[in-house]
């Protein structure tokens, strides 16, 4: 299964890395959320295609910036 990865700025604490997971979370064809405010990465793995878009949009909805790792 395939994984996609961005980089997360703004996060400082674990209520971070549960507002971005929770948002993320909620998307459409999101299998599983994995965030981590010590390297600022989250990794998302989807059921099939997902718009970065939507990602981007829900984590700066948690309140931080994310951009897609090529």
């Amino acid at each position: 299964m395939s994984t996609i990865t961005y980089t997360v700025t703004g996060m400082s604490c674990g209520h971070c890395e549960a507002s971005v997971r929770k948002e993320v979370g909620g998307i459409a064809g999101i299998r599983d959320v994995e965030v981590s405010v010590k390297t600022g990465a989250l990794t998302v793995t989807p059921d099939g295609s997902v718009d970065d878009a939507q990602v981007i949009a829900a984590v700066a909805e948690a309140g931080y910036s994310a951009v897609r790792v090529a």
